[in-house]
This record gives structure tokens, C-alpha cells and sequence, in this order.
């Protein structure tokens, strides 16, 4: 086991989506590795998906209701209080990075951050651009999780970083996917099932996805389910209503196990303006689904291939979606090269080797 400096994971919001599932991947492979890790979180109610670990948390439930700004300042008032104390931390930051980079050099202590969203949805702009730029060149270490994030981040702040693919969990994947479920909406034969997960967020452009399946309404018999959860439910819900989709369109909240419904799909759809690298995608491929992505910054033009794995379009091109669901309705054996070439490419996201990544990346400051 790994001694000297303590480990402090920071991430004040847990919310249930694909930077969660790493968070606790990550957490668990290296307080299995490395003694004295901590956890600074506002959600109270994830402590038992951390073991082994020092759950650090406000002592009142009052702040985890609360929205991301109010949890990321609770949060560095109690980074700061155990660096004041002690300098001989190592800070590992999965979200609210620019602020807690700050923190962190302003009391003299390492800190690894590692990046979930692409440049383009946070730097628009030559002050914010050149702002990110100064205060990510302190960060001791920068972590992306796709080769083409490692490139925007190069070209939108001249900084390197290093590229450590999601680990992906395939065995847990497959396991929970035979979970039983029962879902009425999606027990009719001979009729298409479609699937979005994603959180309810304007990141997500569900209005495209759903300006996609309104196109489709009176040509093809569908039904498609979206889970998650978040402020844009309302928004969700009210198109669907005015739409008349309600038949074809079912809102579930955030599932615990989201792979039983996914296996129960034919095509999984995403739609977001900008990512890291989307588990989801990586978790649609597992189960030998067939993908269709928005070709966003970053990450799914990766891991489909340039489109040779899945179907790429244009960002809020519901169109394009909607053209090719129906040439997937047509003709699903097609679409099988697809869908194998998405199942062969996991190799790269190995859970082993790149959680092996970031033990060597956190060992190099525990040890200094």
C-alpha cells in the first residue's frame, strides 16, 4: 500500500450521471491502492458507495438540495479548513475545476484535475479563453478522457494533458443489463425501441432528439423512453404533450440500473452539444446496440469510429436522426457491421489498464 500524503477526491455534486459512474470506479480502484483518501462532497446520501474512503460532508442536509454553486462553495470552505491545516494533500478534482485549481495553489497543495467537458461549452470568448488558460497552467496535472479532448485542450489553451480513456466496467455492464424489467410501454412486438439517457440539461439537446421522433410519428411505429432527470424536464415533458407524442414517448427518472432498459432498446440516441467522452455510448456499444450521436466536442466521433461505428450527424440536426432511424427500421441487419465494429473497439477502455493510469498519475505526488 501507498503511504506519506493523503489523497482528497473533490467533487461537490453528485448527480447520478456519467461522471459519477467514473468518480465511484476511480474512488474504489484507488482506495483499494493507496491509504488516507478522502472524499469532499455535498451528497451525504452516496456514502455508502464509498468505502474505505474519508466521507468529508457538510454536517447539515440542508446544502444537498441546493444547486451546483452553492454545493461548490460549501464544498472549498471545507477543502480550505483541511489545507490550512495541512499542506501535505494531494487534491484529485472531478468537477468545479477552476476554482478548486485555485484553492489548491493558493494553499500550497498539488492538484490533479481532470476535465469532463470539452473547451467548447464552457471558454467562449477571448477573456474567459485566456482566463481558463491562466488558472488550468497551475493545475500540477490535467486529465481528458478522449485523444480528441486532449487536442481541443491543446488548441484552446496551448496546455498539455493526458489522455486516460473512462474505464469501462463491461462484466457489471452485461451483468445488470439481465436484471428483470417490467416495462409495458416497451412489450409490443414487431415495433421500434428507441432510448435516451442523459441528464435533462440544455447540454443535452433533447429537443433535438424529440424534434427527430416527431418526424417519425406518423411513418414508422416507435416507442421511445428518456431517463434522467433535471431542469429541463418541464421543457421535455410540455413538447411532448403539444406534440401529441405521449403514446410514443415515455420520461422515466434516473434508474439506478439504466442497462436492463437499454438492453430492452434497438437504438440508443444521443444528442449533446458538447461532452468528454460519453459513457453512455460506450455502455450502448456493450450491449450491441445501435448508436446514433450528434458529432460533438468530444468524444463520440471517437469512440464511433469517424461514423464507421454508429451514425454521426451535425449538431441539432434532428433530420438526419430522424432519416437514418428510418433506414434502420427498414433494414435492421444492415446496421450489424456498425454495431460489431462499435463491440470489437472497447478494447481501448479496458477497465484495468486505465484505472492502472491513475494509480501511476496519483502515486507520482503521493510519493514527492
Amino acid at each position: 500500500m501507498i503511504k506519506k500524503k493523503k489523497l482528497i477526491i473533490f467533487m461537490p455534486s453528485i448527480e447520478g450521471g456519467g461522471v459519477e459512474k467514473n468518480l465511484f470506479i476511480v474512488s474504489k480502484y484507488l482506495s483499494s491502492k493507496i491509504n488516507n483518501v478522502g472524499l469532499i462532497t455535498c451528497n451525504s446520501e452516496y456514502r455508502k458507495f464509498f468505502k474505505r474512503i474519508d466521507f468529508i460532508c457538510p454536517k447539515s442536509n440542508f446544502w444537498k438540495k441546493k444547486s451546483r454553486i452553492y454545493k461548490y462553495f460549501i464544498c472549498l470552505i471545507l477543502l480550505a479548513k483541511i489545507l490550512f491545516k495541512n499542506k501535505n494533500y494531494l487534491v484529485l478534482a472531478f468537477q468545479a475545476n477552476f476554482y478548486c485549481t485555485i484553492l489548491s495553489k493558493l494553499l500550497g497543495a498539488n492538484i490533479i484535475v481532470r476535465s469532463n467537458a470539452s473547451p467548447s461549452g464552457y471558454s467562449k470568448g477571448f477573456f474567459k479563453k485566456n482566463l481558463y488558460k491562466v488558472i488550468f497552467s497551475l493545475a500540477d496535472e490535467i486529465i481528458v478522457n478522449s485523444n480528441d479532448f486532449k487536442y481541443q485542450f491543446k488548441k484552446t489553451f496551448s496546455l498539455n494533458s493526458i489522455c486516460i480513456y473512462n474505464p469501462l466496467n463491461f462484466t457489471e455492464i452485461i451483468k445488470k443489463s439481465k436484471e428483470r424489467i417490467i416495462f409495458p410501454f416497451f412489450k409490443k412486438k414487431k415495433i421500434l425501441k428507441i432510448i435516451n439517457i442523459a441528464r435533462f440539461t440544455g447540454q443535452k439537446d433533447h429537443l433535438t432528439f424529440l424534434k427527430a421522433l416527431k418526424l417519425l410519428k406518423n411513418k414508422i411505429e416507435f416507442r421511445a423512453v428518456i431517463i434522467g432527470q433535471g431542469v429541463n424536464r418541464g421543457l421535455i415533458h410540455n413538447f411532448i404533450h403539444d406534440n401529441d407524442l405521449h403514446k410514443n414517448i415515455k420520461i422515466l427518472n434516473f434508474q439506478k440500473n439504466p442497462y436492463k432498459y437499454l438492453r430492452a432498446s434497438d437504438i440508443f440516441i444521443l444528442t449533446s452539444k458538447y461532452e468528454g467522452l460519453p459513457n453512455v455510448l460506450l455502455e450502448a456499444a456493450t450491449l450491441k446496440k445501435f448508436i446514433i450521436s450528434t458529432n460533438c466536442p468530444t468524444g463520440p466521433r471517437e469512440i464511433l469510429m469517424n461514423g464507421k461505428a454508429g451514425g454521426l450527424v451535425k449538431m441539432g440536426d434532428y433530420k438526419s436522426i430522424s432519416k437514418i432511424i428510418m433506414l434502420f427500421d427498414k433494414n435492421h441487419k444492415k446496421f450489424n457491421k456498425h454495431i460489431n465494429l462499435a463491440f470489437n473497439s472497447l478494447k481501448r477502455f479496458d477497465y484495468d489498464i486505465n484505472l492502472k493510469k491513475y494509480l501511476e498519475i496519483t502515486k507520482k505526488y503521493l510519493q514527492d
